[in-house]
């Protein structure tokens, strides 16, 4: 309690509360607008915090991974266009609602639900957090080199679509993180005689091409036909039939949403589409969900809020992020001089706690801004991404080039907005990417450690408790993933062509996918 009162009054200083205040706008805005999103507006930003306190930084960029998940819910509901992925599965019923002339109720309800669960998932955060640091403090490097590939391997089964392409990416990752010079010996490696090179690739140029110039390139190329049934929504309220069938959704939410999010690949997207399951599971008559049932818009929004604030516990403790945006966050942190990971709360406690007191004032902020300004972010609606798109792109190169004033990484950053516009078109993910190139020195010099250490002998990971705990998880799951494999397989060549063309769409998606979800 203590160390908790010493990060409240770290967030409630002045500058900080403002820069609470900034993310939480920033991000609801960037959910709103078509052709961004949390991860291109958070690679954007990167550069603007290098003049910043590491604080206020990581609060304010913490915010806008929050604050966008509301915003991507009001798209959703008004024009079954997802802002965000997670709120993908809030347009199976909200958009329904707001046709039945329902959207207020949809979008209060969604504002009441993100508060409950992004605060007890804070509550949960503020409890675990410091046990499980503690924890982490006995791990040496063969329990952190199983840890990264554990994390790789866990975004990449949970957080995408195609386990064989996230690998590949991951894969790619970790060559590009090697480019350089070697951490022990000092030789050139994948230079190819760029002397730009013997440094190693820039994060920020790489993460603000992936996310910042390919975003933008892919969401240029959509089209952005929508249906606009909902033009005026004066506020954004509920009724108290509205909180009695919603307030048990919203509380097993807040239990799903936490637990998947605090594992690496959980995340939101799985946490809302797990609750969307259980819910149409739970219901007396499942036949509602996908025609406007207001607990398929409470359970997952909830649980995508709690799942995106109770993934800051791998980030903080163990120095795993889990997921892209998280990774840009650890990028941003190394780039303060700031090393996440178990010592995280001891060398720097004011990060550590000033970081999870300010998510308690950024949920009650969003709760207090997202009802009256409902009707504001709704005329943002009328923005074209033609228009944002350039606007970005500027920024972008702009950012790239303040950080290190080279053409260079302009020149990267270029290379790599071209790379993930591809990748997004042929179903490459750049998430694992991400987070591979961030976890990829740390896995080298871990590794390279446990093998000093060990005469080089790999039986140093399996011959440690913690070490071989998280070996057996990995090829446990490396087996599910092939038996999971030949059940599609056989599935498909079962199925009919008839079952896979149903107008239910998505939600016939949900339901054949629930086992597997």
């Amino acid at each position: 309690m203590d160390s908790l009162l010493t990060g409240l009054s770290v967030a409630v200083a002045p500058q900080n509360l403002l820069y609470v205040l900034i993310g939480v706008l920033i991000g609801m805005v960037i959910g709103v607008l078509p052709g961004l999103g949390s991860t291109a507006t958070v690679a954007l930003l990167l550069p603007v915090t290098y003049g910043m306190e590491p604080t206020s930084a990581i609060i304010m960029l913490a915010g806008i991974y929050y604050g966008s998940m509301y915003g991507g819910t009001i798209t959703s509901v008004l024009l079954q266009l997802p802002g965000e992925a997670a709120s993908v599965v809030t347009t199976f019923d909200g958009y329904q609602m707001a046709k039945q002339g329902r959207a207020g109720s949809a979008l209060g309800i969604a504002a009441v639900g993100s508060f409950i669960g992004g605060t007890l998932a804070v509550v949960g955060l503020t409890l675990f957090a410091s046990p499980l640091a503690q924890v982490a403090v006995k791990f040496g490097p063969p329990e952190y080199t199983m840890l990264t590939v554990l994390g790789i391997l866990l975004v990449s089964y949970l957080g995408t679509r195609s386990l064989p392409k996230s690998l590949a990416a991951a894969g790619f990752g970790f060559v590009l993180a090697a480019i350089g010079q070697d951490p022990i010996t000092g030789e050139a490696r994948l230079s190819f005689g760029v002397l730009e090179l013997l440094g190693g690739l820039d994060f920020v140029a790489v993460a603000m091409g992936l996310f910042g110039i390919g975003e933008v390139l892919y969401n240029l190329e959509r089209s952005e036909a929508g249906q606009r049934i909902v033009t005026r929504v004066r506020r954004a309220w509920i009724s108290r039939d509205d909180w009695r069938a919603s307030r048990g959704a919203i509380a097993r939410g807040s239990v799903v949403g936490f637990l998947l999010g605090v594992l690496p690949g959980g995340g939101g997207v799985v946490a809302s589409m797990a609750s969307y399951v259980l819910e149409k599971r739970r219901a007396k008559q499942p036949e509602r969900f996908g025609r406007g049932a207001i607990e398929g818009v409470a359970g997952p929004e909830t649980a995508n809020n709690a799942a995106s604030t109770s993934s800051f516990i791998p980030l903080l403790t163990l120095g795993l992020p889990s997921n892209a945006v998280l990774a840009l966050l650890f990028g941003a942190l190394l780039l303060q001089g700031i090393t996440p990971g178990p010592q995280l709360i001891n060398e720097q406690p004011d990060v550590f706690w000033g970081v999870i007191a300010s998510m308690y004032v950024g949920n009650l902020l969003l709760l207090l801004l997202n009802m009256p300004l409902v009707g504001v972010f709704v005329q943002m609606l009328r923005l074209r991404a033609g228009i944002l798109g350039p606007i970005a792109v500027l920024v972008t190169m702009a950012g790239v080039y303040s950080v290190n004033n080279s053409i260079f990484d302009i020149g990267v950053a270029v290379a790599f907005g071209v790379l993930g516009y591809l990748m997004r078109k042929t179903g490459f993910e750049a998430g694992p990417l991400v987070l591979a190139f961030v976890l990829g020195p740390i896995m080298e010099r871990s590794f390279r450690q446990s093998l000093l250490l060990s005469d080089g002998s790999l039986t140093i990971f399996v011959s440690r408790p913690l070490s071989g705990a998280i070996v057996a998880v990995v090829l446990g799951m490396v087996a599910l993933s092939v038996v999971r494999g030949v059940r599609r397989r056989r599935a498909g060549a079962s199925a009919s062509p008839s079952e896979t063309t149903s107008a239910g769409g998505a939600t016939d998606v949900i339901e054949k996918d629930d086992a597997h979800v």
